[in-house]
């Protein structure tokens, strides 16, 4: 079974386009839930208008797919509470200037 830990560090290889900078560090995503194999995540977007969920959501369930003892990856997509900047990590915010 693997950790959150595990779960958190497939999802850094989930890269904004735009921002260029992966979306555990943009504080995009907001939840993990680790039950046997498998993991729930629940992320948002930086504005609901964004059209890259659905191929966030895909790049999701194969990153942490990926991970052994997983059989199963769900997505949720929230806008409840809406991002903000100060979600981002501190190197976050000093790579895109806040």
């Amino acid at each position: 079974m693997p950790t959150e830990e595990q779960v958190y560090e497939a999802l850094t290889n989930v890269i904004d386009p735009e921002l260029g900078l992966d979306f555990v560090e943009l504080g995009l995503v907001y939840g993990v839930a680790v039950e046997e194999a498998k993991i729930e995540v629940t992320f948002t977007l930086t504005t609901p208008a964004c059209p890259i969920g659905p191929q966030v959501s895909e790049q999701m369930k194969e990153f942490v797919g990926e991970l052994e003892g997983v059989d199963e990856v769900t997505t949720t997509m929230v806008f409840t509470p809406p991002w903000t900047p100060e979600l981002m990590s501190e190197d976050a915010k000093f790579a895109l200037g806040y």
